[in-house]
């Protein structure tokens, strides 16, 4: 969805807000997924994944390209998978 040169200055605007927004969903779903992947033998390297994750998800609440209830509750589920081993 390519915005012309010439059309609305809030169209162009909401267009970098989205591929910007899309960027930053991308890499939070990419987090969580590094963080939850089982192929985690080493303890530390694990909880080094789920910081990143926490971090990237909080960056993202924060700049409100994520709902907060939404953070809240992917860090949870972060937080309570290692604990059930």
């Amino acid at each position: 969805m390519a915005v012309s040169g010439r059309g609305n200055k809030a169209a162009r605007a909401t267009e970098r807000k989205r591929l910007r927004n899309r960027l930053v969903r991308r890499s939070v779903k990419t987090y969580v997924a590094k963080a939850k992947s089982p192929t985690d033998a080493d303890q530390e390297s694990a909880e080094r994944k789920t910081v990143a994750a926490i971090s990237s998800i909080d960056k993202a609440v924060s700049k409100g390209i994520i709902h907060k209830n939404k953070g809240a509750r992917l860090k949870s589920r972060l937080t309570t998978k290692p604990n059930k081993k």
